[in-house]
């Protein structure tokens, strides 16, 4: 099997280089490394091959880094830059949760949807938490299961795989659906000297709507979350009632939990980084 790997937390990411030492001492794997040359969290599905060239440095046997976006390491790739064709496309392991609403915002994801758009099986992979990862317990977890969660792949969809950074391993794979999430972000403008202004945005994480079969549920009870995210929008069936089945959904009903998603919140917010890698 002919891998692809990449991620959106670059080159010198521990979760990345893990995953592919763990991957290359399985027999018959032949691993493939194009990721971004520095940080490209929470660049979603951006294209800066669109724009101009990219450029592609060799820096290890099959290992290369690109100047562009995930999403462009993947088309890179995928269109001719490697000598073999891959079967499958991993995306990760990412530093932080993509869950829920967390999926629209992560390069992690769109890297993976990028190689399901273009026809390749491609599986996201993420290690839950804030800090201590387990890159160890969760590259070898993920070597050890990898033709299982690429079994979840169906043609128009990526799979979104969450690990909980437990150091004794999950307790096993659940499918989930992705939760509805609420950011509490502020925004913080500071005027220079020059009379210009500065946007500085303080990450507050709201609450995910507490939905049992969620990912983040999965997740919290230490089961693998795993969902096949569909690649393409769809639009609300009440607001377009001719559309197919495939591209409308009715509705959310609201939760009365959950405030203004628009209003920060003191009570309910938190001070970390929002995970929307």
């Amino acid at each position: 099997m002919n891998i692809l790997l990449t991620n959106d937390d670059g080159i010198d990411s521990e979760g990345l280089q893990k995953l592919a030492e763990a991957l290359r001492r399985g027999s018959g794997r032949r691993v493939f490394v194009i990721a971004p040359d520095s940080n490209r969290s929470g660049i979603s599905n951006a294209l800066s091959i669109l724009n101009g060239p990219v450029k592609l440095a060799k820096v290890g046997v099959d290992t290369w880094t690109c100047s562009g976006t995930p999403a462009d390491c993947v088309i890179v790739g995928l269109k001719g830059a490697l000598p073999e064709m891959p079967d499958l496309v991993l995306s990760g392991i990412n530093r932080g949760e993509n869950m829920g609403t967390d999926i629209i915002y992560s390069g992690t994801a769109s890297a993976a949807r990028q190689a399901s758009l273009l026809g390749v099986p491609a599986v996201a992979l993420s290690l839950e938490g804030w800090e201590n990862y387990r890159w160890d317990m969760a590259a070898s977890w993920t070597a050890d299961h990898l033709e299982e969660i690429a079994a979840f792949w169906r043609e128009d969809t990526f799979v979104n795989v969450n690990i909980p950074n437990n150091s004794g391993g999950p307790k096993g794979i659940i499918t989930a659906w992705p939760a509805a999430k609420y950011y509490q972000d502020t925004l913080e403008i500071v005027t220079a000297p020059d009379k210009s202004q500065w946007c500085f945005m303080r990450a507050g994480e709201g609450p995910a709507v507490t939905e049992a079969g969620s990912d983040c549920l999965t997740v919290a009870a230490n089961f693998v979350s795993v969902s096949s995210v569909y690649n393409f929008p769809v639009v609300r069936k009440d607001l377009c009632p001719g559309a197919p089945p495939y591209a409308a959904v009715p509705p959310r009903t609201a939760d009365p939990r959950i405030g203004d998603p628009r209003i920060g919140d003191p009570r309910i917010g938190d001070p970390r980084a929002t995970g929307k890698n």
